[in-house]
């Protein structure tokens, strides 16, 4: 039997198929979901279009086209579809991201004509926990950051993302959007660190957050403290606040090449349940 299948751009009468195709994999997309569940489906409070891919008039699968392009519960049909669509519109993102095997599939398909990239990061475990350490004390220091502390965060944050990514988030406009962000995480009660005299030595962020699942992400211990266990005694009191606030899942996500970090998380409870993938352009 021929399938009939279609690709639109979605409008905000879209909004509940869209959340079912994203509240079926709450893990995975937690970080579109999040922005969906506040923004909706509208463009310009989206920060991006939400692409939708219907097999016999039913939404199957999703791609959200913003500073990221990121392919969501996509099958192979779906992401030809999509990557057909980016190609025909031009590059506009500064990464592609997703689960490994779409995002892989859709950067095969596009590399011909938006590569090469700066950085393939082609496998970065996905690790999820729903319950504390049971040997891991979290680090009492370790607290939210208030709104009157953006200068002594903002380098912590800097440093961290030019360290994890390869270039300083203030290029280009001088890290307008990027300060945006981190003082609306900040503003949300979503930034913890651990500050001894003035100083960030240990930071991270839940940057999505939905009811069933959320995300730590910019995690970061200062150079001169690394190799003190500092990570993981940190790493556990955002898990505690995580799991009493905000979800009774928390997820993240991590480079393979580094062990150290993979170790530590899976010391504070985080196991492997998949794996993303990273298109640094």
């Amino acid at each position: 039997m021929l399938m009939q299948t279609t690709t639109r751009v979605l409008d905000p009468g879209d909004l509940g198929a869209a959340l079912a195709v994203l509240e079926s994999e709450p893990v995975a997309n937690a970080f579109v979901t999040s922005r969906v569940q506040v923004a909706g489906l509208d463009p310009w409070r989206l920060g991006g279009e939400m692409w939708g891919w219907y097999e016999d008039g039913r939404l199957r699968s999703l791609c959200y086209s913003g500073a990221n392009l990121v392919p969501i519960c996509a099958t192979p049909e779906a992401v030809r579809a999509f990557a057909d669509r980016a190609r025909r519109t031009g590059r506009r993102c500064s990464s592609i991201v997703g689960p490994a095997e779409s995002t892989g599939l859709l950067w095969r398909i596009l590399e011909p004509s938006w590569g090469p990239a700066r950085e393939v990061r082609s496998n970065q475990p996905l690790m999820v926990t729903e319950a504390m350490p049971q040997d891991i004390a979290p680090d009492p220091y370790v607290r939210r950051i208030r709104k009157d502390e953006m200068e002594v965060i903002m380098p912590a944050c800097v440093a961290m993302f030019t360290e994890e990514v390869g270039v300083s988030p203030l290029a280009g406009d001088g890290g307008l959007l990027y300060q945006a962000r981190v003082a609306e995480l900040v503003g949300t009660g979503r930034s913890f660190a651990r500050i001894d005299d003035g100083k960030v030595v240990f930071k991270a962020e839940i940057g999505a957050a939905t009811p069933q699942a959320c995300q730590i992400q910019g995690v970061w211990v200062a150079p001169e403290f690394r190799g003190r266990g500092l990570s993981e005694t940190g790493m556990a009191a955002v898990l505690r606040y995580a799991l009493a606030d905000v979800a009774p899942v928390v997820s993240l996500y991590v480079n393979d090449f580094n062990t150290a970090a993979r170790a530590a998380y899976r010391r504070v409870g985080f196991r492997e349940v998949g794996a993303f993938m990273s298109v640094l352009f």
